[in-house]
């Protein structure tokens, strides 16, 4: 213990220094004491009545006035403790991401701590949930994918490319593909007012089926205009039904037609054979995402079907044929701008290194 007889002394800038901590608002508490302990102390007041004035011990003033006056501002923090050494440790963490690799108990769709802390049997939950936060591992997250196996994707891929960047002369490209039980949904809607009184528009959570449609699109690659069909079902008979429209469409043109791998897409020789100007394309196996038609059915369902309300299927028809006969009076064509597209292996990886 110093005793009181050494003096505190402050520069100017220290006593600016402290003063500006103690008017300011995000200062610890326990910062703020020992600040007013070395002000009151360079006043020249004694221990026990800075003691008395500030309701702590004299053993407390004569703690801080001392480490202040040995080492300036830098006394008035925290000294570094050791502490205890940790229980768990990256090796801890290693066993948490091999239970991860391992399918969860019986009865449960994926992990959670309990499980993993259960599993390990000497890790308390509070640290497994530390270490998957530290080690960004989301286990309500999920993710999806599709890969595909096909052996033939380099080649497929390329041609199907090569139609976007560069078409072939006197020739038009169609993406074509159906967006099959579109549902007629009949919902309440209407406008509702929060008590903070904000506005927003929505739906009510129960519904009524009015029953279903299926739309067959073909969209022009070149233009961006659609041409559409509804039918009943997704058969071969309605694709091939929807084909014959599009060649009709097109006169003596010829036609390159991009498709998905449906098993009614495929083998259908005899109606070629009667329309020589037609070639199919197929996307590779699980790759119908490089299939234009389904960007154009993204934007079909984000800006006319989802939160909409019919009460039947023709109302449900006439509202397609609507958006259909709009987005063609301003169509654009998709800007494919990726002219190498490769295959991503996923097998024998971490789902949370995806």
């Amino acid at each position: 213990m110093i005793p009181d007889a050494i003096e505190v002394r402050l520069t100017p800038k220290e006593r600016g220094e402290l003063e500006g901590r103690l008017r300011a608002g995000t200062t610890e508490q326990r910062q703020l004491l020992r600040i007013r302990i070395v002000l009151e102390a360079a006043e020249g007041h004694a221990t026990r009545e800075i003691a008395r004035w500030l309701e702590t011990t004299p053993t407390t003033v004569s703690l801080w006035r001392g480490r202040f006056a040995r080492d300036g501002l830098a006394g008035l923090e925290d000294l570094s403790r050791s502490g205890a050494p940790p229980i768990y440790g990256e090796e801890t963490d290693k066993r948490i991401r091999a239970v991860l690799d391992q399918p969860p108990p019986a009865g449960f769709a994926r992990w959670n701590g309990r499980l993993i802390a259960q599993a390990l049997g000497d890790v308390d939950v509070q640290y497994v949930w530390r270490s998957l936060r530290k080690q960004k591992i989301d286990l309500g997250g999920r993710k999806s994918w599709c890969e595909s196996n096909d052996p033939e994707f380099a080649a497929k891929a390329a041609d199907v490319v090569g139609l976007y960047l560069a078409p072939p002369d006197n020739a038009v490209v169609v993406c074509v593909d159906e967006k099959p039980s579109i549902q007629a949904l009949e919902r309440a809607q209407g406008y509702l007012k929060l008590p903070n009184g904000r506005a927003l528009t929505g739906h009510s959570h129960d519904y009524k089926r009015h029953g279903t449609t299926t739309l067959f699109a073909a969209f022009e690659v070149a233009t961006g205009k659609v041409k559409a069909k509804h039918a009943k079902r997704r058969r071969r008979k309605e694709f091939l039904e929807f084909m014959d429209d599009v060649v009709a469409a097109y006169p003596k043109k010829r036609l390159e037609v991009i498709l998905d791998n449906l098993n009614t897409h495929k083998k259908n020789d005899e109606w070629l054979a009667r329309h020589p100007l037609v070639t199919f394309h197929y996307t590779p196996t699980r790759a119908s995402w490089l299939n234009q038609v389904e960007g154009w059915f993204s934007i079909l369902q984000g800006q006319s079907l989802t939160g909409a309300t019919f009460t039947s299927v023709e109302q449900l028809k006439a509202h397609i044929d609507a958006f259909i006969e709009q987005y063609n009076g301003d169509a654009e064509p998709f800007m494919w701008t990726k002219s190498k597209v490769y295959q991503r292996r996923v097998k024998g990886r971490r789902l949370s290194d995806l």
